[in-house]
């Protein structure tokens, strides 16, 4: 793994004893103690993410919203400043480059963050289109420079509530506030995160993020507070619903088939892959990502070949786990949307044998978000 990117903290990670493992060019921490207990560690009580992979973005100029409007999915205008916005960059096609957040500083200053394993895919479209439309915009890739760590879970605001002068309980869900003080670093701290609780996630360079990460885990300690890894992040994302690139979006998925038109603005003038996303909506779409519920004893993986009754092929899995908040089989998977429909049975292939399984709600569990608002 010699040639894999590293974090600011990956020496940090290796004095813990975690378990490192390949993610997105990346040398990411999977687990420290195991998956199962850090999982637990967010849903009731508090646990800490190192996040200084993903990407970071800065886009500035008079015309930021406009060409960032046409560059994604969602809507830029309905925001206000200090808001964040889920969104999708889209191919022509439909096809989904990235999803991505939205920050808005000003109208003229906006952060995006993407994903690690994509960032350089997605510096090289948003310059494409940049080229294209031949906006007065500037972009910067500040990924190389900015550092990133998730506190997350029912505890995190009391405990970073302890360490800032600002009221947390004002910082609403999506929302973000810059230049805050954090054990003598400053720091963008949003309420954000990617496990389907209350949390935040903070920004900073990457000199000052060790001194922050020794701190929380150091005052977190009356909490249960644990450090988490990927493991953990993928099963507290999978139990909320929340999309993995790669999974149930990707070049050749598209935010519709994945169930994510909320933030697929067709009123919009027009975006990259509009016409494409348009005529998918109204000729119906051939495919959709499901949730479902192992009747079968086992557990489904991403890429298992999902077949119906007559063992016809009609999808496969995207992501599967042993749900450790529920305590059942559950996965999701994209599949024809003769069969997506909520009670009907369908069959996964796992090794050599075929089990049978559920439609289910793709809402496996509610979320906790803080002062949850409708998404912009």
């Amino acid at each position: 793994m010699n040639d894999l990117k590293k974090t600011p903290l990956y020496d940090v990670h290796v004095r813990l004893g975690a378990k490192m493992v390949e993610f997105g060019g990346w040398e990411m921490p999977i687990q420290y103690s195991n998956i199962t207990e850090e999982h637990h560690a967010v849903r009731n009580s508090v646990g800490l993410f190192d996040v200084s992979h993903m990407g970071e973005v800065i886009i500035k100029g008079e015309e930021s919203e406009k060409f960032i409007n046409y560059l994604i999915t969602n809507d830029v205008k309905l925001l206000g400043d200090n808001e964040i916005q889920y969104a999708m960059m889209c191919y022509e096609n439909g096809g989904v480059v990235d999803d991505l957040l939205v920050y808005k500083k000003h109208a003229d200053n906006y952060l995006l963050i993407i994903n690690a394993g994509n960032i350089e895919k997605d510096l090289d479209w948003i310059h494409r289109v940049a080229e294209e439309t031949k906006m007065n915009i500037n972009i910067s890739d500040e990924s190389p420079f900015m550092a990133e760590v998730a506190l997350q879970g029912p505890d995190a605001e009391k405990l970073l509530q302890e360490h800032v002068s600002i009221d947390l309980s004002e910082l609403s869900f999506f929302t973000f506030a810059e230049k805050i003080n954090l054990f003598g670093t400053e720091c963008l701290i949003s309420r954000t995160g990617y496990t389907g609780e209350d949390g935040f996630e903070i920004y900073t360079d990457n000199g000052d993020i060790e001194n922050i990460w020794n701190k929380l885990l150091e005052s977190g300690s009356r909490y249960g507070i644990l450090p988490c890894g990927l493991g953990a992040r993928d099963t507290l994302r999978f139990e909320a619903n929340l999309p993995l690139y790669g999974h149930e979006l990707s070049a050749t998925i598209s935010p519709l088939e994945a169930g994510y038109g909320f933030c697929v603005k067709l009123d919009k003038y027009d975006f990259k892959g509009k016409d494409a996303l348009k005529t998918q909506k109204k000729n119906g779409l051939k495919r959709k990502i499901v949730g479902f519920e192992l009747i079968d004893k086992g557990i489904a993986r991403a890429d298992c070949i999902v077949v119906d009754e007559m063992s016809q092929e009609i999808g496969h899995v995207t992501t599967g786990y042993k749900s450790p908040t529920l305590d059942k089989s559950l996965g999701l998977a994209l599949i024809s949307s003769n069969y997506a429909g909520i009670g009907k049975e369908i069959y996964i292939q796992i090794r050599n044998k075929t089990l049978k399984a559920i439609i289910v709600s793709r809402k496996f569990l509610n979320k906790n978000y803080k002062k949850q608002e409708d998404q912009k």
